[in-house]
């Protein structure tokens, strides 16, 4: 497109099939050059000091140096915008899952089989995800970001309302944002329920990890799970989940619905659900991602009273989710990264008195 930036992208995979496919599906655009192909970790290494790319997709599973090495080494040299190509086996996951932990902006799962509807689905996402991550904001890239800093921890330890109900909306970037925050949330927090755009075949792997490393229960949400203090729930890759009240208990919903706004699971669609349960006892929070999902979700909980908060540009990986909802004027609180927990703090004190479910 004329004046418009075309992002350079490097492609690094072991599989000429591969490497054909995605310089094919990405050169196919007016706003993508593939620059140069590499066949293994060792030259792919080379290739990104010889070319600088803007873009780097990047196989896991190569012989010699492999995918995640290659990471590690461009990230503590000089951290650009990588995108893993993986597999959606237990061990793909595991080992996309530490790309994102290691600074990933994002990860494309390779096709299974050769059925054309897959194989377009692939182009398709891989095109939109270095897109993405050409967008993304490199001062949060790796393990250091500088723009992350470190988590405020709330100040208080009180006992919080189990009718309190805090709904977390993220996406590109999510892995690594929600690995420096969820462990610092404290034992007696409010629930949470955290919508993810995320595989399915990932997201329980992920909930694992986090649980391992935080204060409060992280599990992958179930089909009447409650929500207590104490406990996160992150939505299952590819179902929505609502937050319903049964036998005068909050529980989580599994929906197998539509695609809303471009996703499921959406955030919209916990947006929602927190609006019409819980009202003016919940707090949505849109954090780094691409796209818009959530904006139409804050604005469902500014209109029954709820507490409204984004993610700011300088520490949002990708600031798109949460500049659509600050756009909407209906965000109460624009907030850094390192500051959510005690804007989370200040905002459960306006929450003075217990509401009862409205649905």
């Amino acid at each position: 497109m004329p004046g418009e930036k075309v992002i350079r992208v490097l492609v690094v995979d072991d599989s000429v099939f591969m490497r054909s496919m995605l310089r094919s599906a990405l050169s196919s655009q007016d706003d993508i050059e593939v620059v140069a192909t590499a066949q293994n970790g060792q030259e792919g290494l080379k290739k990104i000091e010889q070319h600088s790319p803007d873009v780097v997709t990047l196989d896991i599973e190569m012989p010699g140096i492999t995918g995640l090495e290659v990471l590690e080494t461009i990230m503590q040299k000089k951290p650009m915008p990588i995108v893993m190509v993986s597999t959606k086996t237990q061990a793909g996951a595991k080992a996309t899952l530490d790309a994102m932990r290691l600074g990933a902006v994002d990860y494309v799962a390779k096709p299974l089989g050769d059925k054309s509807t897959s194989l377009e689905s692939f182009r398709t996402k891989i095109v939109d995800t270095v897109r993405a991550a050409a967008a993304s904001n490199r001062a949060t890239l790796g393990k250091n970001g500088s723009a992350l800093g470190n988590i405020l921890k709330p100040e208080t330890d009180s006992c919080v309302d189990p009718n309190i109900v805090i709904g977390i909306g993220i996406s590109t970037g999510g892995p690594a944002t929600l690995h420096k925050l969820i462990p610092c949330i404290p034992k007696n927090f409010p629930a949470m329920v955290v919508t993810q755009h995320m595989l399915a075949e990932f997201t329980g792997p992920f909930a694992k990890r986090l649980n391992a490393e935080s204060k409060v229960e992280v599990k992958e949400a179930s089909e009447g799970d409650k929500l207590i203090p104490g406990r996160v729930l992150i939505a299952p890759g590819d179902k929505h989940v609502q937050v319903r009240r049964r036998a005068g208990s909050l529980i989580a919903h599994i929906d197998t619905g539509p695609k809303v706004s471009g996703f499921r699971p959406s955030v919209d669609v916990l947006f929602e659900s927190l609006a019409s349960t819980v009202g003016s006892s919940a707090i949505g929070v849109v954090m780094t991602g691409m796209g818009f999902d959530g904006a139409v979700g804050v604005r469902m909980l500014k209109e029954q009273g709820g507490i409204t908060i984004a993610q700011d540009q300088e520490t949002s990986i990708v600031y798109g989710m949460p500049k659509a909802a600050a756009e909407t004027g209906f965000v109460d609180h624009i907030v850094p990264l390192n500051d959510i927990l005690r804007c989370l703090e200040r905002s459960l004190k306006k929450i003075k008195v217990s509401q009862p479910a409205l649905g």
